[in-house]
Order: C-alpha cells, then sequence, then structure tokens
C-alpha cells in the first residue's frame, strides 16, 4: 500500500510540476495581431458631398462671418460691419490678406452690417472682381477679392460604401422583391477587394445581403455599421442572402488579422521581442543585466550584433553627403 500510495504522490508531483512549467511558458509569451489595423471613420446614413456650401451660392469667399459685437461683457452692442471668424486656407479672402478678426465694412459700397447681406451678394452672378471695405483696429483698407466661382450644376451621385477591414467589400443599397408584394432593403456587393472573407462564404458580386443574424438591415451603411461596431474581428456571423433568386443563410467570418509571437521571454538566459511599428526585433542571449553574452537587434534594415558589450557590428544604409572639391 505504501508503495502504491508513493506512485501516486509522484505522479501528482510530476503532474503539478509539468502544469508549473506550461504556466511559466505560457508567461514568458506575448502575441499581437500580425498587421495593424487602421481605425475607420464610419459615415451616416444621409451624406452630401457638399455638405458645409448653401445649394444656391454662385460665389464663394472662403470665409465665414458673424454680426460684429463688442466685446465687452456690461455694454453688449451691435457694430458697423460684420466680423470675419474664419477664413480658408488658400481661399479668395485668406489671397487678399483678409485675416481672422477683420471687419468688413461694405462690399463694393454695399453696407454689410448682417451676414445675411454678404449670402445676397454670393446669391448674384460672379464679378471678376469684389472691393471689401476691412477695419483692422483703427485701420481701414480697400482690399480686392476675386471671388471664386460656384458652377450651377454640381449634383454629386453616390457610387458605394466601403467596409475596409471587417468584410473588405463595398456595398450599395438596393431594394429586393422577396415575395409576390414584400420588398426589404439590401446591402448589394459591388466590389469584392483581396483576402476578403465573403469568398470563403460563397458570396459573389451583386449577391444581396439581407440581415445579420435574423435581424433585418435598413441600407449598405447600416450593414457596414453593425459589423464593426456589434462584433468583433474573427467573429462568425449568421447572414441572410439573396442570390440567384433565392434566399439562404451562411456563415461568415469576419476578417481578423491573425496574432504574431511579440515577446518570448526566460530571463536571464534570453529574451526574444518583435515590433511591428517600426518594424523591429531584439535578442538577447545570458542578459546579466549590465552586459550580455550576445545581443542582436533589427530596426527596419539596420541590425547590430554585440558580445559581451564589446564588439559591435552593425549594418546599415549608407549616408549620402555633399562632397566639395
Amino acid at each position: 500500500m505504501k508503495f502504491i500510495w508513493l506512485i501516486r504522490k509522484t505522479r501528482k508531483t510530476s503532474a503539478i510540476n509539468f502544469s508549473f512549467i506550461l504556466i511559466l511558458m505560457t508567461s514568458c509569451l506575448s502575441y499581437e495581431p500580425a498587421q495593424l489595423v487602421p481605425e475607420i471613420t464610419l459615415s451616416a446614413e444621409e451624406v452630401s458631398f457638399f455638405e458645409s456650401v448653401d445649394s444656391n451660392l454662385l460665389v464663394d469667399f472662403g470665409m465665414e462671418v458673424s454680426v460684429n459685437e463688442s466685446d465687452s461683457l456690461f455694454n453688449l452692442e451691435t457694430l458697423p460691419g460684420v466680423r470675419v471668424r474664419s477664413t480658408i486656407s488658400n481661399g479668395p479672402a485668406e489671397s487678399s490678406g483678409v485675416q481672422v478678426g477683420d471687419i468688413i465694412l461694405s462690399i463694393n459700397d454695399l453696407t454689410t452690417n448682417y451676414p445675411d447681406t454678404i449670402l445676397a451678394i454670393q446669391y448674384q452672378d460672379p464679378l471678376e472682381s469684389y472691393r471689401f471695405r476691412i477695419q483692422r483696429n483703427t485701420t481701414v483698407f480697400e482690399v480686392p477679392v476675386a471671388g471664386r466661382a460656384i458652377p450651377e450644376t454640381r449634383e454629386s451621385r453616390e457610387l458605394y460604401r466601403i467596409d475596409p477591414i471587417a468584410t473588405r467589400a463595398s456595398y450599395r443599397t438596393e431594394l429586393v422583391q422577396v415575395r409576390e408584394q414584400e420588398q426589404l432593403a439590401a446591402a448589394q456587393i459591388v466590389e469584392i477587394f483581396p483576402d476578403s472573407p465573403l469568398v470563403a462564404a460563397n458570396l459573389r458580386k451583386n449577391d444581396r445581403i439581407l440581415a445579420i443574424n435574423d435581424e433585418f438591415i435598413n441600407s449598405a451603411q447600416d450593414f457596414i455599421s453593425k459589423v464593426n461596431q456589434d462584433f468583433k474581428l474573427g467573429d462568425t456571423i449568421e447572414i441572410t442572402v439573396h442570390s440567384g433568386g433565392a434566399i439562404e443563410n451562411r456563415s461568415l467570418t469576419l476578417w481578423e488579422p491573425e496574432r504574431r509571437i511579440s515577446r518570448i521571454s526566460l530571463r536571464p538566459i534570453f529574451n526574444f521581442t518583435s515590433s511591428l511599428s517600426p518594424p523591429s526585433q531584439s535578442l538577447s542571449l545570458l542578459d546579466l543585466w549590465l552586459f550580455a553574452v550576445y545581443s542582436y537587434s533589427k530596426i527596419e534594415n539596420e541590425s547590430s550584433h554585440d558580445i559581451l558589450g564589446i564588439f559591435n557590428i552593425t549594418s546599415d544604409y549608407g549616408e549620402l553627403t555633399e562632397i566639395q572639391e
């Protein structure tokens, strides 16, 4: 009985030691994504290419103005002219020397005490030049400003919405007739980019996605927003697809950058680290804190070998310098 107890105890101790080694090795390893994943800004449902421009404007001065109010907290009153609040870089106003804080008293002898007066000028057919009377501190200037004509026909047409990460494809909102009288919004696949997970899900161009996990989508942007906000990269989702006149359910695993070992450490025997930004690697053997028996580092295409902190061999790019004769 004592012999059997010793065997059981030995096996138990070996199991504990093995588990300890596994935990130790796991703690010595670090992982990170194999590729850097950028942050993306999702568009709203309704977008316009000319969001900040009045569609009725025919002339652009490249500036924003407001009522010229006094700076006093105790005596608030509206003063003559309008104050320039901002200017567009290299715009007509800035190119003519107009600065933020300037007060526009008149344009072509028309008094401009309200921003609406300047808007009325911008609604008219453009002239070759406009005479701005501007007050800056206690000095009044007259400045010619060449207004920039805005084409009357500048309609934009939306082509598609892009999901560059989770599904790596582009989509367009379409209405699909799924039954006799029922129409549903769908995200029609316009283009499939390289490494897209849609290929593995047997999805093709012009297929229409109707729902995610049995929840119907409202548009192409709604589909893109859901897969990027409600799920993580690498998650598997169920999508309802209208393809070839039939409605099917497919499993779609969102793209993920895979994993790579970024650190292996068992100090002081050895230590290895790797980074993607900037691309670099380092290795040290028998690191005794003050020096290592051998260490190696590589940053982009420059590598360095160091032995005992005494001998160092570095390979890098040659530097081009000016030679004077």
